[in-house]
């Protein structure tokens, strides 16, 4: 085991890396990318939670689903995958736009408001990447594409992305899944008298 350590050689990022996604100083432009990127989402989500169709009955879902999965005459389907068109048929034929209609229009809103925040930026943007990215793969490109990639930079950056936020705050105190934070450190057990 030793020798494999010994074997093992640790790369450093490159300086500009470590500038770009590590440093205090990029927190005022992460802030800016995160507030602009946060707005989209709100925007976005403020169209559906207030729509009946979206949150209610799911049928603005399912009118996209369908659209997305139809294979015209002539032309270019708007689904490129198979795969991902069989798995869109597959929860139109579920009824499963009732139930992701809600789910969508919160996870927009709940998104938008974690990147304005600042609060779990890094987690915030990947699930908003994740959505950009089926709505990619369900042939939307729109603005699809610059948000996927500012929430990209916003993942790569989340040690900083929030400094000028609420996770200044939340990230010592919560931590991460390797490094404990202050809530979840170990704390001695009572002596016995």
């Amino acid at each position: 085991m030793a020798q494999e350590r010994a074997r093992y050689t640790e790369f450093e990022d490159p300086r500009l890396a470590r500038f770009l996604f590590n440093s205090t100083a990029m927190a005022w432009v992460w802030f800016v990318a995160r507030l602009w990127l946060g707005y989209k989402w709100i925007d976005a989500a403020a169209h559906k939670v207030s729509n009946p169709d979206w949150v209610q009955t799911g049928v603005a879902l399912k009118g996209f689903w369908e659209r997305a999965v139809a294979i015209p005459a002539q032309g270019r389907p708007a689904i490129s995958f198979d795969w991902y068109r069989d798995f869109l048929n597959y929860l139109l034929s579920t009824e499963a736009y009732t139930w992701f209609g809600k789910l969508i229009a919160y996870g927009e809103l709940v998104v938008g408001i974690a990147l304005v925040l600042g609060a779990f930026v890094g987690v915030a943007a990947l699930f908003g990447a994740f959505m950009n990215f089926n709505f990619l793969l369900a042939g939307t490109a729109s603005t699809n594409p610059v948000l996927f990639l500012i929430a990209i930079f916003l993942i790569l950056a989340w040690k900083t992305a929030g400094y000028i936020g609420l996770d200044y705050y939340l990230l010592p105190l919560v931590g991460t899944p390797w490094k404990r934070g202050r809530i979840f450190k170990a704390r001695p057990a009572p002596a016995l008298t």
